[in-house]
């Protein structure tokens, strides 16, 4: 039903966004386990948990833009170091959220910042769903 396919993503999506700010949470769960209920919104799936948890992330790059430069914290070096394509990370616990709030601190394009930042999250969630088949 189509009502229930919507209410299914709407859920992944909230948790995926959610997961991908400041606040604690994961939503690989969430999507492993839409997929193993629902298997034909794979796609639908993959695609709404990339997009809300690479909304979620640039949220956090939003914090840090709104924040003061700091001192060079390790994050911050590694950010200025390697640029936005430290975002490929932006996906793994603990470093994640520091990587997108440091990308911000350092008013990195936000265009690279998106492109790599959805790269890492799709990456992420695209290989669950492949260990799932």
């Amino acid at each position: 039903m189509l009502t229930d396919d919507l209410l299914a993503l709407g859920s992944l999506a909230l948790s995926a966004f959610l997961a991908a700010t400041v606040l604690p949470g994961g939503s690989e769960a969430v999507f492993a386990g839409l997929l193993a209920l629902r298997p034909e919104l794979g796609t639908a799936a993959l695609l709404t948990a990339t997009a809300a948890n690479t909304a979620g992330g640039m949220s956090t790059y939003l914090l840090g833009r709104l924040l003061p430069r700091k001192e060079d914290t390790p994050r911050l070096a590694t950010v200025r170091r390697w640029g936005s394509v430290a975002l490929l990370l932006s996906w793994v616990p603990l470093i994640g959220d520091a990587l997108c709030a440091a990308a911000g601190v350092l008013r990195l394009n936000w265009a690279a910042c998106l492109l790599w930042m959805a790269l890492g999250k799709g990456l992420r969630y695209a290989a669950i769903a492949w260990a799932m088949h």
